[in-house]
């Protein structure tokens, strides 16, 4: 009789775990590395508030798309976050699913995708993320032009823009600032080329750490990462943006289509919109997409407005559509 009962018990045991979404709570984002925008805090927030882990990714947000591609037809990530240009491809593709998370009407226009197959989280802006203490004497740098000078040779890194969005919004600074537009990135290109000769770092991944040991003394980047430098790891660095101007990037996140767990990954959408979620990228120096998240302590400690006022939105629509003209000229003429 006992045997009975077990194996009873046994057999509800697997059929309730068959009818359970994830049971051992767990959600899959591509793109989620714990150096980048503070995904630690947030990836352990969500651990303590929702129960649900996420594990660590490094991917960068072409090898993320790359991925979702792959796996079209069998999923493995219930969600993916990336540079906005790379959420357009995304649906483009047919990888992520339509999902409007919780305060949907709260994100402007133009940066969301109107059906909900992407939407903003948190933005930045591009600029130059300097350690100090590695400039060997040398100042700090104050515009796109300074950077042509042969004193910073081997001194400047900026991401693979062939792969990593931060790399892919940079060149797209540069144009701007050089006088190029989405419709002509002679500019940027020649800039690029110019560049070349100072023996520019190119990583493909995010290079936080290696700014602070100095390896990278200057990085084309994000105010975010500058100000998380500088003010919580105590870094002697400083954020600058360049005399001729930048742009506001929106990074963004998606539902992935057919996913395993639609249910965590739905949870877990509406948990970084939230007070408590979007309050982490506001105490990481991102500017999250709901204002009233970042508080008047934070928000001091980010450069003056009239600095700001150089950094200007662009049309992101038109910036995915011509991502892939840019990387193959890329490829062909600076690279």
């Amino acid at each position: 009789m006992k045997r009975v009962v077990l194996l009873l018990t046994l057999a509800l045991t697997v059929l309730l775990g068959a009818g359970t979404a994830h049971a051992d709570g767990t959600a899959i984002c591509y793109n989620c590395p714990p150096e980048w925008a503070d995904w630690a805090t947030q990836l352990k927030t969500i651990a303590k508030e929702l129960g649900i882990r996420m594990p660590h990714d490094n991917k960068n947000s072409g090898q993320t798309l790359s991925q979702l591609i792959a796996e079209k037809d069998n999923p493995v990530a219930d969600v993916a976050y990336y540079g906005v240009s790379f959420g357009i491809k995304a649906k483009e593709k047919g990888v992520v699913a339509p999902y409007k998370p919780a305060h949907w009407d709260e994100i402007p226009d133009g940066l969301k995708d109107p059906d909900g197959y992407w939407f903003t989280i948190h933005s930045g802006t591009i600029g130059f993320f300097v350690n100090k203490d590695a400039l060997e004497g040398n100042p700090v740098p104050r515009s796109w032009k300074d950077l042509l000078d042969p004193r910073y040779k081997g001194m400047i890194g900026y991401l693979d823009p062939t792969s990593a969005f931060v790399g892919y919004a940079s060149a797209t600074a540069v144009n701007k600032a050089m006088g190029g537009s989405l419709g002509n990135f002679t500019p940027g290109i020649n800039y690029l080329k110019k560049l070349r000769k100072n023996d520019p770092i190119v990583p493909k991944q995010t290079s936080y750490a290696r700014v602070l040991s100095g390896e990278i003394p200057i990085l084309l980047d994000y105010d975010f990462n500058a100000y998380r430098a500088k003010y919580k790891d105590k870094a002697n660095v400083e954020f600058v943006i360049p005399e001729e101007g930048t742009i506001i990037v929106p990074y963004v996140m998606s539902l992935v289509k057919n996913c395993p767990h639609p249910e965590f990954g739905k949870q877990v959408l509406d948990f970084i919109m939230s007070d408590k979620g979007q309050a982490v990228w506001a105490n990481a120096y991102l500017k999250p997409i709901r204002p009233s998240a970042l508080s008047k302590e934070v928000a001091a400690k980010f450069l003056p407005e009239s600095e700001y006022a150089r950094a200007e939105p662009i049309d992101y629509g038109k910036m995915g559509q011509v991502q892939d003209t840019f990387r193959d000229r890329y490829r062909t003429e600076v690279r």
